[in-house]
């Protein structure tokens, strides 16, 4: 950022031009005298005798990496580099090409290969460096960029690229953008965004391993950390670069009243969040039902809560639906459940010794709590058997309701089975008021055969 006093672009744009025309005609000069056409041709063998190199040394390294055992990050390490081991052998190819050259002739006649070697060390260093960053199109960007900047580096016009990126820009009032200063900010603006989720990350790992606080706390504190960690970082951006933060201010009114028409939802959501977190409503590890959802909270995100139901569907619920709609936490204030299943037995049977029955074979059960202990009673009298139903309680619903209640059912079957309690099922007795005669219709008969 730059004042138009502090600025002439008229004179920049002039020297610049001049400085590259002048050599432009040099550069053009030399690349037409006979020993730049040798160097590029040892340029060019060079790759090639690199490539054959690496292609018989590729498979015997690979053997000999894969036979390293329990060291992760060394292997990756080896395998990112065996990727570029064309590369890595073609740099010091040219390296000891231009050692060749300059000893047996003189140093200026060495000057592209010089250059090439140079340009493919850097090329892999930033490459390699660029594979620490997990987002492939931000490395990807990073490497061109930094490549660029070496090259120009290498070729001795940094300076004059700075310059011009620095003459090419528009003005407002007494403040000038240039490309340089927005090139800056977003570089800047990317380092510290980098930097912030990196210690926002660590600080949200601290927290998690810190039994003291609720998995709620835990989520709310983390959020915030990374909020204003991300809101410092754009505005130290901002403000290195020479922008008045103070005068953003100005968009404030029109920032409202963006919020308040298109992204209403997306604010609500964000609202519910906080709301959610501050009241302990949920937290990860409960086990909700929300409509038809049923499952348990995996994480809770600033715009959604993700679900996961007994078949593994993940569910992204909007946060705006666990503040609008009911909401069934079966583990908010205590993790014991009570779940019933009904059945019938027989009117044979004596009532008393299957409720005592069927109490014993349901307590056998890993997952049922002998305190409050089962319970079983008579609900009816029905058309075909005496109906009881069966309650009992667990304390770990995340493990799902439909198994432990299928358990049940099934050791009542066992257990009925064994004391020759009958299950009956609904059957009709049908009676005529008057005598059907029933005849039986008279065989066909068969012809008989003519000799």
């Amino acid at each position: 950022m730059e004042t138009n006093e502090q600025y002439r672009p008229s004179e920049n744009w002039v020297e610049i031009i001049q400085s590259w025309s002048s050599t432009l005609d040099v550069y053009l000069d030399y690349l037409l005298a006979p020993w730049s056409l040798i160097q590029f041709a040892l340029i060019i063998g060079c790759y090639f005798l690199a490539r054959a190199l690496a292609g018989r040394l590729n498979a015997p390294i690979e053997n000999a990496i894969r036979q390293i055992r329990g060291q992760k990050r060394l292997l990756r390490f080896l395998a990112l580099l065996l990727r570029r081991l064309n590369w890595l052998l073609y740099a010091p190819i040219l390296w000891g090409m231009a050692f060749i050259i300059k000893t047996m002739t003189w140093q200026s006649r060495a000057y592209f290969v010089t250059v090439a070697a140079s340009l493919a060390t850097a090329w892999i260093v930033i490459s390699i460096a660029s594979r620490f960053i997990r987002n492939r199109t931000v490395a990807n960007s990073l490497a061109v960029i930094a490549w660029s900047v070496a090259a120009l580096n290498i070729l001795g016009r940094l300076d004059d690229a700075v310059t011009l990126l620095d003459a090419a820009g528009v003005s407002f009032g007494a403040v000038r953008i240039s490309v340089l200063s927005v090139i800056e900010a977003a570089l800047l603006c990317g380092l510290l965004l980098w930097l912030a989720t990196v210690i926002s990350n660590f600080i949200e790992r601290q927290l998690r391993a810190n039994d003291d606080l609720t998995p709620s706390l835990q989520v709310l504190i983390s959020k915030i950390v990374k909020t204003l960690l991300l809101a410092a970082a754009i505005l130290i951006s901002l403000a290195v670069v020479g922008i008045d933060v103070t005068a953003l201010t100005i968009f404030s009114g029109a920032l409202g009243l963006g919020i308040g028409f298109g992204l209403q939802k997306v604010v609500s959501n964000l609202i519910s969040g906080i709301i959610i977190l501050l009241d302990k409503s949920i937290k990860p590890g409960d086990v909700i039902s929300l409509g038809d959802r049923f499952g348990w909270i995996t994480s809770l995100r600033a715009r959604y809560v993700s679900v996961v139901a007994r078949d593994g569907v993940e569910y992204l619920i909007p946060n705006e639906d666990f503040v609008t709609q009911q909401v069934i936490n079966w583990s908010y204030s205590n993790r014991q459940i009570r779940t019933e299943i009904r059945f019938g037995v027989s009117y044979d049977c004596d009532p008393h010794e299957v409720r005592r029955i069927a109490v014993d074979a349901v307590s056998d059960l890993d997952r049922v709590l002998p305190t409050p202990a089962p319970i079983c009673h008579v609900t009816g009298f029905g058309d075909s058997s005496v109906d009881f139903v069966m309650r009992f309680w667990i304390k770990d619903p995340e493990k799902g309701l439909t198994n432990i209640r299928s358990n049940a059912f099934l050791a009542l079957w066992d257990t009925f089975k064994e004391h020759n309690i009958e299950i009956p099922f609904p059957h009709r007795d049908i009676k005529l008021r008057s005598p059907v005669i029933v005849e039986q219709a008279p065989r066909a008969r068969t012809p008989k055969k003519k000799d």
